[in-house]
């Protein structure tokens, strides 16, 4: 599914921002000041922009980041108050900020989240719904709801870090600098805030040369073995092998390797 212009479809924005770089590359820049907390026009701009991107052929990966010196600060609790009043609210809200979530890890195309700052509580979540994380060296993720009376993102959080630092963030609200993150090999690189934008640019061309077939197939494969057995999941992971294996960009890639020449892929 393809507008002649995709740029019209993301006008209107006031606290998320979209550029498209050089045709394939999305940079979505998260933009609610003062720290980007995940409001509720935040949550539907991104929620809604993702999934148009999904059916954009000539998107092929995006790249999330803050504006400023935060990534995301968390839940916007003043906001949260606001709409937050009557039975059943309660249940749409999280319902809503949930699907935010689910939109980066079910979003068609990869998703680099560029961690420029701290990414706490929504923050981590939106981090680890992401595919790949580079991190600044201000970058950091953490669990503060102990200090308001909250809980959320841990469930998130376990699919990046072990048991006990996981029960560590969550009781104490410690936050895992952006150099931590690395020696554990939560994210790609830490580097300093000057190089974080072209080290992820760098990776998205990466991505954005494949096949664009291979890389949708290949994310929606990863998310859906998580949770399948070693021998289901890789039965399933064959049976995607063999579908993508009869794809024209597939044949177009081993041609391109016999002929010693770079591909051309058209996405089918």
């Amino acid at each position: 599914m393809q507008p002649q212009n995709p740029a019209q479809l993301f006008q209107g924005l006031t606290e998320l921002g979209v550029e498209v770089v050089d045709t394939h590359i999305a940079v979505l820049t998260l933009n609610s000041p003062p720290v980007n907390a995940l409001t509720r026009r935040l949550n539907d701009e991104l929620t809604s922009v993702l999934d148009r991107i999904s059916e954009l052929d000539d998107i092929r990966v995006v790249v999330l980041t803050g504006a400023g010196k935060v990534f995301c600060a968390g839940a916007d609790l003043k906001g949260r108050a606001e709409v937050v009043k009557e039975p059943g609210d309660l249940l749409a809200h999280s319902r809503r900020t949930r699907e935010c979530f689910h939109a980066i890890r079910e979003c068609a195309k990869p998703v680099i989240a560029a961690i420029n700052g701290p990414a706490l509580g929504s923050g981590l979540a939106m981090v680890a719904s992401s595919d790949i994380l580079l991190a600044a060296e201000k970058g950091s993720l953490g669990l503060p709801e102990v200090d308001v009376g909250l809980l959320g993102g841990c469930r998130h959080a376990m699919r990046l870090f072990g048991h006990s630092r996981v029960r560590r963030m969550m009781l104490t609200g410690y936050r895992v600098s952006g150099a931590e993150l690395y020696r554990l090999g939560i994210v790609e690189a830490c580097t300093t805030a000057e190089e974080l934008m072209p080290a992820a640019m760098a990776l998205a061309a990466t991505i954005a040369s494949k096949s664009p077939v291979s890389t949708r197939m290949g994310k929606h494969t990863l998310n859906v073995i998580e949770d399948m057995s070693l021998r289901d999941g890789y039965r399933y992971e064959q049976d995607m092998t063999a579908a993508i294996g009869r794809t024209e960009d597939a044949k177009e890639a081993q041609l391109a390797f016999r002929e010693k020449r770079p591909p051309v892929f058209v996405g089918r």
